[in-house]
């Protein structure tokens, strides 16, 4: 008799157990979807200056039928593909960056500097230095960098989060729904524009550069300031002046441009990319160019195409260097 109630007290014993053991599992599992949930879910943008209502470019699969595509390297591919997109979902924006449309004359100099996601270190320094937003010689000198996404899935979510929280710390990013490479710059450049007409209309004069150079800033402004027309109403566009240059065939080379893209084996006269000074004016002129100019992988090369187009010309400055020499004295220096 002791034995078999023995035996059904362990068996209650289980049975209750085993209730606790499938109650806590279910309750875990629950807890675990909804975590797991948690991160699969996209960053919740909390900046009101966030889109993302502009549909997807789709891509010229017709592009695949050009003589030699398939030997091409995959970015020369991509860019075939998508030569034809201009326009993608601004993700982070700055509407008053000048003051509105209306005011932006007050900004006498805005730098725009190229810059990708991950280069955080180097706008760090930027910021810091040449770059540094303030008065000098009783003119405004602000900044941006334009930026497009990299990666893909998970990580280009992470990516994007913390260009976010960046930008809520510094107020200083553009970005754009698009891959940003190399042969993705005269989209970056061209989508700038865009947002240019639209913000700053009236800003009176740019330096264009990469966030890899050094700027002397201040100089900038005093070159600036003794020119005839210091409102930046008239055609302005003066760097490191490239003349007679071919383009680069040799498919293993960064800079190849294949014949579809441009059949001319001349190059019209451009400024090098790594830092360049232009008016208000002509940023304008070369945005409305380039309506009817196909991009160019080389956003130098395109941005001289524009010029050449509208009948004016780049022009050479000593200050403009490609090397990091005579650093006092010039206006920019790439690194």
């Amino acid at each position: 008799m002791f034995r078999n109630r023995h035996v059904i007290a362990t068996l209650q014993v289980f049975v209750l157990f085993g209730s606790l053991m499938v109650i806590y599992l279910f309750y875990c599992a629950e807890d675990v979807r909804k975590f797991d949930s948690k991160i699969r879910q996209p960053p919740i943008k909390h900046n009101s200056n966030v889109f993302s209502w502009m549909p997807t470019c789709q891509q010229n699969m017709s592009a695949a039928n050009f003589t030699d595509f398939h030997s091409y390297p995959d970015t020369v591919k991509d860019f075939l593909y998508y030569q034809h997109c201009r326009h993608f979902p601004l993700l982070l924006d700055l509407p008053d960056k000048c003051g509105g449309a209306d005011e932006s004359a007050e900004v006498f100099l805005l730098l725009i500097i190229k810059s990708t996601p991950e280069n955080y270190d180097r706008r760090e320094v930027l910021r810091k230095t040449w770059a540094k937003e303030r008065l000098h010689k009783g003119v405004w000198i602000r900044r941006i960098f334009i930026s497009g996404t990299t990666n893909s899935g998970f990580e280009k979510d992470r990516m994007n989060k913390l260009l976010e929280l960046e930008q809520r710390e510094y107020n200083d990013i553009l970005q754009w729904d698009f891959r940003d490479t190399f042969f993705n710059l005269t989209l970056k450049q061209v989508l700038f524009l865009e947002w240019m007409e639209r913000n700053c209309p009236n800003v009176r004069f740019l330096f264009n550069g990469d966030d890899d150079v050094f700027a002397n800033t201040d100089n900038m402004v005093e070159y600036l300031q003794d020119l005839k027309d210091t409102n930046g109403s008239k055609h302005l566009f003066t760097g490191h002046l490239i003349e007679n240059t071919k383009p680069v065939r040799d498919q293993n080379s960064k800079y190849f441009v294949p014949v579809q893209v441009q059949k001319s084996d001349l190059y019209l006269p451009y400024c090098g990319g790594g830092g360049f000074l232009l008016s208000g004016y002509t940023a304008l002129v070369i945005y409305t160019m380039s309506h009817s100019i196909a991009l160019h992988p080389i956003d130098d090369v395109y941005i001289g195409m524009c010029l050449a187009k509208a009948e004016l010309s780049p022009t050479r400055h000593m200050g403009m260097m490609m090397e990091a020499e005579n650093v006092q004295k010039g206006v920019a220096v790439a690194a």
